[in-house]
């Protein structure tokens, strides 16, 4: 029977996508660049604090019984993770915004689908790692607090928001009707509430290599922001906005994961 509390953890990111995507039917066009960039900082800066704050520190403290080794578990995970997304990179066809020519295999699939599918990609690890940790926390044999599961959950939902508007837009003005771009928005959450949940019914098996995945979803997460977020927050005129958006992703989400957590 899943609770209440894990219900919020798993819904609360697909929301903030969801309103993020109903911003095409308020929006009459595409984001300004500038506003792109500091949108897509800020989730770079969220993301990488809630990779050190809730995913890696928690993985070396669950391994502290290995001493001074404590840390193997961590590099260890952090690196399939790494290597994982790697491998969906290659093999998933998706296109990233502004981007001339699609990634991974060549195929016939339009614009609009790969745009979706880039988005979703990069949605894998979020909802892999809320779903480590609310199985953490499950499970009681991580030092993962019910807050701090959730401060996870609402840091991601913040930054899901902005992502679900930079889906939709492009959509729409592709040709898509705004009903249509909404969906592709939302779909391309769809993937973070499904992944947990499948992670928490999995957690009999996880608790015992419970350090290692949560490292795991902490380098899926760091490959998103590094090959993605930061070349896209970058690119183009010389801007420091998307730099002084990130640093504010970074001390919100360490501000809410220390605060609740």
């Amino acid at each position: 029977m899943i609770s209440i509390e894990v219900l919020q953890g798993l819904l609360l990111p697909f929301l903030g996508t969801s309103l993020g995507a109903a911003g095409v039917y308020v929006l009459r066009e595409e984001l300004n660049p500038k506003v792109q960039k500091a949108l897509t900082g800020f989730a770079s800066g969220v993301m990488v604090a809630a990779s050190i704050w809730s995913l890696l520190i928690p993985s070396m403290e669950a391994s502290s019984g290995l001493g001074d080794l404590a840390f193997l578990p961590a590099v260890t995970g952090f690196w399939a993770g790494t290597l994982f997304l790697l491998a969906l990179d290659h093999f998933i066809p998706h296109l990233h915004m502004d981007a001339d020519e699609a990634e991974g295999p060549k195929c016939s699939l339009p614009k609009s689908t790969m745009l979706v599918m880039a988005v979703t990609l990069h949605n894998i690890p979020e909802g892999m790692a809320v779903g480590v940790v609310l199985a953490g926390w499950i499970s009681g044999t991580a030092d993962v607090t019910l807050g701090g599961a959730l401060a996870l959950s609402l840091g991601i939902a913040i930054q899901n928001f902005p992502e679900g508007a930079i889906i939709s837009l492009p959509l729409r003005a592709s040709g898509m009707s705004r009903h249509k771009a909404f969906l592709g928005g939302v779909l391309s959450g769809i993937v973070e509430p499904l992944g947990g949940l499948l992670t928490i019914l999995a957690a009999s098996f996880i608790v015992p290599v419970l350090p290692y995945l949560l490292a795991f979803a902490a380098g899926a997460m760091l490959y998103v922001v590094v090959e993605e977020l930061i070349p896209e927050m970058s690119a183009g005129v010389h801007s420091n906005v998307g730099v002084l958006a990130f640093a504010f992703g970074f001390t919100l989400m360490m501000a809410l994961d220390t605060a609740l957590g």
